[in-house]
């Protein structure tokens, strides 16, 4: 039937609009990684939204059952503070499987740890990211999970800025999964 989306397609295609609604800035602004840019993907704009955490969770949880159906199971999801928490928290309520928090440093009180929640050594983890543009969160939190004895199956973000984040996770043997690319949220420089 022309013209007709598969209900999927569709809901992705609106979940993108929604997304692009709410969290693309113009400006001038510095990211994590130093870089300038005339655009910036405001992460709290669309964690704190109930209504588009919800159909995100849902993205992850298919993301996180294909990586298991080609790679084997994932025995957790870990997401880096402070924007990671409302994206692996959703997940895990979507998968049922529980979640891990990875701190950007190690606390001094208390434990004194850096991750947070039960990780058995050899448990495979699925990390989730909010926003990759050069990976580098990412891959000091896949450290994280290394050094703590997990496996990193994949690193799954919600949207991808697409200016090395791809190159740097898998060239670390890391499988690199998107949600959304900036293209697909109608960002083109």
């Amino acid at each position: 039937m022309k013209g007709y989306a598969a209900p999927m397609t569709r809901d992705r295609n609106e979940l993108a609009r929604s997304l692009a609604e709410v969290c693309v800035l113009r400006g001038q602004f510095t990211l994590r990684s130093g870089r300038t840019s005339t655009y910036y993907l405001d992460k709290y704009r669309f964690s704190t939204r109930p209504d588009v955490l919800s159909r995100l969770g849902d993205l992850f949880a298919d993301r996180i059952a294909e990586i298991e159906r080609t790679t084997g199971p994932v025995h957790r999801l870990a997401g880096a503070e402070l924007g990671g928490i409302p994206l692996v928290t959703v997940a895990s309520l979507r998968t049922g499987k529980p979640c891990l928090f990875v701190r950007n440093a190690r606390k001094d009180y208390g434990t004194a740890k850096q991750l947070e929640g039960v990780l058995e050594p050899g448990e495979r983890v699925v990390f989730v990211e909010d926003i990759a543009t050069t990976g580098g969160q990412a891959l000091e939190a896949v450290g994280v999970l290394r050094e703590a004895g997990g496996e990193v199956a994949a690193v799954i973000c919600t949207i991808d800025r697409q200016e090395g984040a791809r190159e740097h996770i898998e060239g670390a043997g890391v499988r690199f999964e998107a949600l959304f690319t900036k293209a697909d949220l109608g960002i083109h420089e």
